[in-house]
Parts: structure tokens; C-alpha cells; sequence
């Protein structure tokens, strides 16, 4: 990884073939799934435990460049912050070079409670250094699966695992970062997750997977969590 100034540059595994791709901007959707009642309805549950409300479905999130990670750990302050898997788009030097892979949304669920952008803001956000060109799974996007784990106690449990078909499509997350002017280049976007299999859980390690069961592939990463407090 190279710097300078808001530019990062992250080596990706590109089927197969090394591509450097540039990175000046950074964003994360919440609030994707396709399902809107259901969608509300989680709304309504996180906001009878503190987690404000958005202004709008989908919501859009913008967070520092500098807090992409695949360094493998990250050092968090407090024992209450967790992550999701997200779908992960990475746009290159032109709106049609468009990539996928998969990332964390670490967030501090005790500042969520305050404000949802900072929470955000304050943990790095790591994601794979693998990725799949979008054409090579557009025609199957719905079947691609995501899925994440967590070592909580020593044990690897089972933390969400669903198709992707939960979450709004790619025209529709094309088409709100249309409207709301991110650019489709050089920019990456955590742009949606699945549900929780058991709600919230806080571990030492997380794990994070992007299946296609029609082509055998996969992409993995994880990292472990730091807490600096202790």
C-alpha cells in the first residue's frame, strides 16, 4: 500500500492478475435491504435501544480514506465494537471498471447510540485484498452469498450467512450513489450486509466470506480486534 496526500493505492488480486487500484473516497450504505418493511422494521427495533434514525433509506455514510485496512487486525477503544460482512465495490479509474469484493462495516455499537457516522468513522474498515470483476457474476448476483463468523471465547461461531438477494440490487445501489454524487472512480463503497443470525456479538477475531456457488469461488479475509483500552 502507497500513499500521498488523500490517494491510497491497494494491491488487489484480480482473478488471478496483481492490479494496483487508487482509492480517494470512501463511503458505507446502511440500511440496503430489499426488503423496505423489513428494513423498517429493524429501524424501528435499533432505535428503541438508543440507535437514532435516519433521514433516508438507504443512508449514506461517507468515512476517512484512511481508515481502509487489510493489515490483518484493528485497534478498537472499548469491548463494544462488532462487524458485519458487506458486499464491497471498488470503482477504478473509470465508472466501467467496477469491481467486487468483501469488507467489514466495524462499527462502535456504543457510539452508535450518539451518532451513526462517527461510530462508524472512529474503526477502520477492513476489506479483502481479492476481488471479481463485475461482469464475471452479474448475471448470478442474487446467488452469491454472504457470510461471516466470529471467535468469541476461543470458538468460531456462525454470525450472519445469506444470500445476497437480501440486499438492494446493484442498479439500485448505482443509482442512489448516483444521487448522491459519489464518484465512480477511485471511490470504494461497503454497500450493504445481511442480518444477524443472533443479534449483536462481540469477539476477538472476525471472518468475512463472498461465495459464488456457481462458479466455486470464494473470497476471505479476517482480522483480529484490538482493544487498546485494556
Amino acid at each position: 500500500m502507497t500513499t500521498k496526500q488523500n490517494n491510497l493505492t491497494f494491491q488487489m488480486d484480480v482473478e488471478g492478475e496483481a492490479k494496483d487500484l487508487k482509492i480517494n473516497k470512501a463511503f458505507c450504505i446502511g440500511y440496503t435491504g430489499r426488503d423496505k418493511e423489513q428494513t423498517w422494521m429493524h429501524i424501528k427495533e435499533l432505535a428503541e435501544i438508543g440507535v437514532p434514525e435516519p433521514n433516508e433509506v438507504p443512508a449514506l455514510y461517507p468515512v476517512g480514506v484512511s481508515t481502509l485496512s487489510q493489515a490483518g487486525n484493528i485497534e478498537v477503544v472499548g469491548d463494544q465494537t462488532s462487524g458485519e460482512a458487506e458486499i464491497v465495490l471498488i470503482f477504478g479509474d473509470s465508472p466501467e471498471e467496477c469491481y467486487l469484493s468483501v469488507g467489514s462495516d466495524h462499527t462502535d455499537r456504543s457510539l452508535e447510540t450518539v451518532d451513526i457516522n462517527k461510530s462508524k468513522q472512529v474503526c477502520d474498515k477492513p476489506f479483502a485484498a481479492k476481488a471479481w470483476k463485475i461482469d464475471k457474476v452479474i448475471k448470478h448476483w442474487d446467488q452469491l452469498v454472504l457470510s461471516s463468523e466470529i471467535l468469541v471465547n476461543g470458538k468460531w461461531e456462525a454470525y450472519q450467512e445469506n444470500p445476497i438477494s437480501a440486499i438492494i440490487t446493484l442498479e439500485e445501489i448505482k443509482g442512489y450513489l448516483e444521487k448522491k454524487n459519489v464518484p465512480f472512480t477511485n471511490s470504494i463503497v461497503f454497500s450493504g450486509t445481511v442480518p444477524l443470525l443472533d443479534g449483536f456479538k462481540y469477539g476477538a477475531t472476525f471472518r468475512m466470506t463472498l461465495s459464488d456457488p456457481i462458479l466455486d469461488d470464494s473470497i476471505t479475509t479476517e482480522y483480529e480486534i484490538v482493544n487498546i483500552a485494556e
